[in-house]
């Protein structure tokens, strides 16, 4: 499988907080959806923040505990547990794309939109891929000590490494998901209400790049932009070859990729609204979704 063809753009890395970078992936669909270009983008947690999951229980946070360490707290709109993302330890990624571009499968279209991910691994020289059978949860309000499934958690060396998540909109799907450069066991524990785990049991779920690659930060960053700037290009240019034109995977018939793409002024704007309405809504980030 291959990116879809179309018009694409790829907006690299930002610092931002957590509301703003969950309503700019929702603001990113929405664009996928009215005919604007689909998004490959990384994004940086700026302050660190606790993302729950859609459905999750908001009596699983400890919420003395993420104010006294400035730790941001919102709600995404994909499911799962809590995650804890902070600036230097989590590399965040998202893909935006039109709902008719991909399968409609979950399944497939994880095992596409996910490509790029992997190739990424394969960059930075880990040997990383789906695992291949479940593996039990050890605490259910955290994501990354639920059960390993099979069709979107990435392992390597035996640990958690990378995972992911989707929602559809009816026009337009959204995946985003995190990729472990370093593990800050003790700060994910103390964003949950007693949670029955230890750091040493985390850090045995859960590995960094940064244990498995010489490598820094901003060359993990660099390894998955490129991964999904080229998965993209690939893409248009298989599609261009399919209707006989030549092309660079760039700007052709078959569609182009913007590698340094940037919200409009309006997105923003879009965005703000988000994060107002919802992602730093108590009513709605405090509440489980049957109770708003």
């Amino acid at each position: 499988m291959t990116a879809p063809a179309g018009e694409w753009r790829l907006i690299r890395e930002e610092a931002r907080p957590g509301p703003i970078q969950m309503a700019l992936d929702e603001v990113a669909a929405e664009t996928a959806s009215d005919g604007g270009p689909a998004t490959v983008r990384t994004y940086r947690w700026d302050p660190t923040c606790l993302t729950l999951g859609y459905g999750q229980d908001p009596e699983t946070v400890d919420w003395d505990a993420c104010e006294r360490a400035g730790v941001d707290v919102t709600r995404r709109r994909t499911g799962g547990g809590g995650i804890v993302h902070d600036s230097y330890g989590d590399v965040a990624y998202s893909i935006a794309v039109p709902a008719g571009d991909v399968p409609g499968d979950l399944l497939d279209a994880y095992h596409l939109l996910c490509e790029p991910i992997l190739d990424a691994f394969a960059r930075l020289g880990i040997d990383a891929d789906y695992v291949e059978e479940a593996v039990p949860e050890l605490y259910h309000p955290a994501c990354y000590l639920r059960e390993l499934h099979p069709a979107h958690d990435v392992v390597a060396a035996g640990r958690k490494v990378a995972g992911n998540a989707q929602y559809r909109t009816r026009d337009a799907v959204i995946q985003h998901g995190s990729l472990t450069f370093s593990v800050d066991a003790e700060a994910h524990l103390d964003a949950f209400a007693d949670p029955p785990v230890d750091p040493e049991t985390f850090r045995e779920r859960v590995v960094g790049i940064d244990e498995l690659a010489d490598v820094d930060r901003a060359e993990a960053v660099a390894a998955v932009e490129e991964s999904l700037a080229s998965w993209v290009e690939a893409g248009i240019e298989a599609e261009a070859e399919r209707e006989g034109r030549p092309g660079d995977g760039r700007s052709d018939g078959a569609g182009s990729l913007d590698r340094d793409g940037s919200w409009t002024d309006a997105e923003l704007e879009r965005a703000r609204d988000l994060v107002a309405e919802r992602y730093r809504d108590d009513d709605w980030v405090r509440s489980r979704p049957g109770d708003r």
